[in-house]
């Protein structure tokens, strides 16, 4: 499933593609991905003008015009691809020329934005986990599925103070703490793997016994982990594209994740690997305690 990067890495290139233009139509595929579309979904949207984009944790929000906002999530297998008629340009170095015969006609291609100047933006999904949804901006943080939330792991809120306060007496892992979206709104398991190595902690630490000293180390590699996975463009397993059909290449630099029996680049001991709530844990036994 794309972590916070590769929808990150989606949003900026959506973003000029969107940013003013105005939706001329939906044209909806289906009645519904992961759940159906709201009641009146293409109507509502047609006619709107997008005034900007955000993401929260790895939900991205289109803000549109007449107060309402479109609530994307992509599941494991969703991506846009941008499709323009040949002599639109203007879209920055996420510009793509549809090529001769290429379409929106495949069989997991949902939904078709049909924006100004004849751009298309395709919804496809093969296993269709994704979802949209409609909203009112300034409700947008009341929102079910976004009222839960935590912090971002970009924002200035993410500090050692507020990880100790919500680690203090927790008996959990270190690795379900830090994929507590409760606590840590967007960090996913790739991430997580790679910031406990950079920070020398075991995933099977108990959150509660890391001390501040430790914990201002990790604020610090979450940052920078995901920062650099940006510029990156995310990271590409199996699925994963960006608006441009460009795949991450952050993968390249794994440390740990995905790097079973290899050794470590620290201590030349073998990457272990264990199930965690169902997800793979990748470290190093020898660096991380």
């Amino acid at each position: 499933m794309p972590e916070l990067p590769e929808v990150e890495t989606v949003k900026r290139g959506l973003e000029p593609v969107l940013r003013g233009r105005r939706i001329e139509r939906v044209e909806l595929r289906r009645v519904g991905l992961r759940f159906a579309f709201p009641k009146g979904f293409a109507t509502r949207l047609a006619g709107l003008r997008v005034a900007g984009l955000s993401r929260r944790a790895k939900y991205i929000l289109v803000e549109l015009d007449g107060g309402q906002s479109l609530l994307v999530h992509l599941g494991m297998t969703g991506r846009f691809t941008v499709l323009t008629p040949k002599g639109v340009d203007n879209l920055g170095a996420f510009y793509f020329e549809t090529a001769a015969g290429q379409g929106a006609d495949g069989p997991h291609d949902h939904v078709v934005f049909h924006l100004a100047d004849g751009i298309r933006l395709v919804y496809s999904d093969p296993r269709r986990f994704g979802m949209m949804d409609l909203l009112v901006t300034a409700e947008a943080s009341d929102h079910k599925l976004l009222s839960g939330l935590g912090v971002e792991p970009l924002g200035n809120e993410l500090s050692a103070e507020y990880l100790a306060a919500k680690f203090k007496g927790k008996s959990a892992p270190m690795k379900a703490a830090l994929l507590d979206q409760r606590i840590i709104a967007g960090l996913g398991n790739i991430y997580v793997c790679e910031v406990l190595f950079r920070a020398r902690i075991s995933p099977k630490r108990k959150a509660g016994s890391v001390k501040r000293k430790k914990l201002e180390e990790l604020v610090g590699h979450i940052r920078d982990i995901l920062n650099d996975a940006i510029l990156a463009g995310g990271s590409t397993l199996q699925d994963f594209q960006s608006t441009n059909g460009e795949q991450g290449s952050y993968q390249q630099r794994f440390q740990v994740y995905d790097r079973e029996g290899e050794p470590c680049v620290t201590c030349g001991k073998p990457i272990k690997r264990m199930a965690q709530s169902g997800r793979s844990s990748f470290y190093c036994g020898a660096c991380q305690r």
